[in-house]
């Protein structure tokens, strides 16, 4: 479980074998490469296909707090990747 403060959120990244978030408390944004930035509440369940390069996080003036889960395989369950800009944070696009 992590709790992202307003603003913060990963670096982009990817699952090998994909990744579930249990949004339990707040309000905070997902994307995908190439699709619009979601936002995600509280009860939200949602599914990282396998090898989707994504970010989460916090919306600019709320906290979101998640459960992470993801999968081994072959001994790694994420490729970390470069920041998420201000811009592409910022962007609903």
């Amino acid at each position: 479980m992590v709790t992202f403060q307003p603003g913060a959120r990963t670096n982009w990244h990817t699952h090998p074998l994909g990744q579930v978030l249990i949004v339990t408390d707040s309000e905070g944004w997902v994307q995908e490469w190439g699709q619009p930035r979601r936002v995600i509440h509280k009860d939200d369940v949602i599914q990282i296909p396998a090898s989707a390069k994504h970010w989460h996080g916090a919306t600019a003036s709320t906290t979101v707090t998640h459960i992470s889960i993801q999968e081994l395989s072959n001994g790694k369950n994420v490729d970390w990747l470069e920041p998420v800009t201000d811009s592409q944070y910022l962007s609903s696009k």
